[in-house]
Formats: structure tokens, sequence, C-alpha cells
């Protein structure tokens, strides 16, 4: 503990001031938000949230929201009722300003990165209606996951029926929106695959538009 105290002492006020706002989000969140939120593991933290539904969402251990996050669970929309579930597992963090909406459940994998500004949905509107404003019509509801230990680059947007297995990489303004397997390096508009892990090699290899690997 008196280590602990000197190293406090000893960072520069900038630092103190980081250290002095942890704490007290980290209490306010054990203290606050777990008894709002559907569950909420120990150690995880809440800054300053833009929007939340918490009742329909579940918080492992260990995860970091930082500001201005909009989390919202779709519960009812054009006279349909939804059974919507968001769950972020173990060690997720997500940055400033991201976007997540979900009418069913949606499954972010435990420590995985999702860096600022990223859009994450399992709905869609229906258009086919050309007399209705596509704000008034129906949702259409598909799968969404994100697998364990994934990085989600800045900007990057995940479209309704996207499943990404563990360990992609999405990179930054990338739109996704597909089922892509594990340990796949997904790049841009719109994304496709651009390298995977060779489980049988031991090294990341370039592939084609298919995703199968190619010689370099």
């Amino acid at each position: 503990m008196l280590t602990k105290l000197k190293k406090f002492i000893n960072l520069p006020l900038s630092r103190k001031l980081q250290v002095l706002s942890s704490i007290y989000y980290k209490l306010k969140s054990q203290i606050f938000y777990k008894l709002m939120f559907k569950s909420m593991g120990v150690k995880s933290v809440i800054k300053k949230p833009l929007f939340l539904t918490p009742e329909y969402i579940s918080i492992g251990n260990g995860c970091y929201i930082w500001n201005d996050a909009r989390i919202e669970a779709i519960t009812s929309y054009a006279n349909e009722n939804f059974n919507p579930h968001i769950i972020l597992e173990d060690g997720v963090t997500i940055q400033q300003r991201c976007h997540i909406t979900a009418a069913d459940t949606l499954i972010i994998g435990k420590d995985t990165a999702i860096l600022f500004d990223v859009m994450i949905t399992n709905i869609d509107h229906e258009y086919e209606n050309v007399t209705m404003p596509v704000g008034n019509q129906p949702l259409m509801v598909k799968k969404t996951q994100i697998g364990e230990n994934c990085f989600i680059g800045s900007g990057a947007k995940i479209q309704a029926g996207t499943i990404l297995g563990r360990h992609c990489i999405v990179g930054t303004n990338a739109v996704i929106r597909g089922t892509f397997p594990d340990y796949s390096v997904i790049v841009g508009v719109p994304a496709r695959i651009v390298k995977r892990y060779d489980e049988k090699s031991g090294v990341w290899r370039k592939t084609d538009k298919k995703g199968e690997f190619v010689d370099e």
C-alpha cells in the first residue's frame, strides 16, 4: 500500500487526476450502475454514457466503457415486440462514442477491444414500401455476434447479420456484413478478408477476396 502511495505522489498532475477519476468511476459503477443492469461483474467501469438501457444489458468482469457510449436495446418498434439482450463478456473495452443497438441477443466476446466511433447492430429497416418513410417500416433482425479477442478499428460499422470468429481484426472505417472465420484481417468498404492466420504454418498469410490463401 505504501509503495502504491509513493508511486501516486510521484505522478505528474495529469496522471494523478486520471487515477482519481478512475477510482471515482469504479466506485460509481460498482455501487450505482451494478443495481441497474441485468447483471454486472466485478471491476467493470462505466464512465459517462450517452444513453443506456441497462435492464437488457449483461456486463462481465473487468469491462470498461468510455464516454458517450450509446448501448440500446430495442423492445418494440412498428407494433412489433422484441426480446433483446446485449451481452458484453469479460474484459470487453468500448471506447468513446460507440453505438450498439439490438432487438435480439447480441454477444460481444471476451477481451474484445472496440475503438472509438464504432457502430454495431443486429437490426435493419425494411424499405420495400415506397409510400412509407423507411424509418416507419418494420425492423429486420439478423443474428450478429462478435467473437473473443477481436479488435474493431475506429469508425468501423458492424452491420446486422455479421458473425465474426475469434481474434478477428477489423480495419478503420470498414463496413462489415457477413460471416468471417477465426483469425481474419478484414478491411474496406464493403469489407473483405485480406489476411488470415494459417494454423498449419503458424504465420499470417494474404488471401484473395474469398478468404483463400494466395502465394505471395
